[in-house]
């Protein structure tokens, strides 16, 4: 077994705590581990990249080869694209859809998200919304890497194990924070995969998965989600989605309420308002 993996990011977005985390996750289930790290400004939000490598086997290389990784994990898309050269043809796109704007001609966001979204085998979240219904802002990595866990030949119990130990000064609540962002992340990402299987376009999963609050959803959920995007002929819907501040339910009392009126025929107002009711 080999897996190999780029994390990427900008300076205080916490690569290194999700590298400490898979490092030791690693160590911990008796595999093989080489980690190497790029540091850049991160006073200034200069980037950061960290490659890290597990197998079975020894490891004689800490560095990734160009397109080889099985999977690219990204703190923010313009990272992703910059990195996905690093992809195996198989390989895996992990993306934040939140940009960290430190540069002053910045790429257009939504044109920086088709792109990430144009790779085969991609999924994006919403790590800063997640991240705060955790319980803290600062969370955002500990989402990005439990949306990665379904990749990872790692046991969740050895993940949660360290994410305790690299909050474990800051104390009990911050712990709880984390492992709940970690939670989140890789519900959120499972259903953006699981509504890319069922058929749903690119845009439309990402208008959907990453506006939700996560939670156990079931096959009904997912085939009850694609249906009200389809209903939703104007768009009116996925555009108030995109634009939402906040997560919503995405349960059923939430989709019965939204089945129940003419999207085509409502405002965002109109749909602000009904969303509120089910709260």
């Amino acid at each position: 077994m080999k897996f190999d993996m780029v994390v990427a990011g900008v300076g205080g977005q916490g690569i290194l705590s999700i590298s400490f985390v898979v490092d030791n996750a690693a160590l911990a289930q008796g595999l093989h581990f080489k980690q190497s790290e790029v540091h850049g400004m991160a006073q200034r939000g200069g980037a950061v990249v960290s490659h890290l490598r597990i197998s079975d086997s020894e490891i004689f290389s800490d560095l990734v080869s160009h397109g080889s990784a099985d999977l690219v994990l990204s703190m923010e898309p313009v990272e992703a694209l910059r990195y996905r050269q690093f992809l195996s043809p198989d390989g895996w796109l992990i993306a934040s859809t939140n940009p960290f704007i430190n540069i002053p001609n910045y790429p257009e966001e939504e044109k920086t998200l088709e792109q990430v979204r144009s790779v085969d085998n991609h999924v994006v979240v919403n790590s800063a919304e997640l991240a705060r219904a955790a319980g803290s802002h600062h969370a955002q990595n500990m989402v990005m890497l439990g949306a990665a866990g379904h990749l990872l030949p790692l046991e969740n119990k050895h993940i949660e194990q360290f994410i305790g130990v690299l909050f474990r000064a800051k104390g009990d609540k911050v712990i709880e924070a984390n492992l709940t962002a970690f939670s989140y992340g890789r519900l959120a990402g499972s259903l953006y995969r699981d509504l890319l299987a069922a058929g749903l376009a690119s845009a439309d999963a990402d208008a959907v998965a990453t506006h939700l609050l996560p939670w156990d959803y079931s096959r009904e959920d997912v085939k009850g989600w694609i249906e009200l995007c389809r209903a939703d002929g104007s768009g009116e819907l996925r555009s108030w989605l995109r634009t939402h501040q906040g997560l919503i339910n995405g349960d059923a009392a939430t989709r019965k309420r939204l089945a129940s009126i003419d999207l085509n025929a409502n405002s965002k107002e109109d749909l602000e308002a009904l969303i509120s009711k089910t709260g």
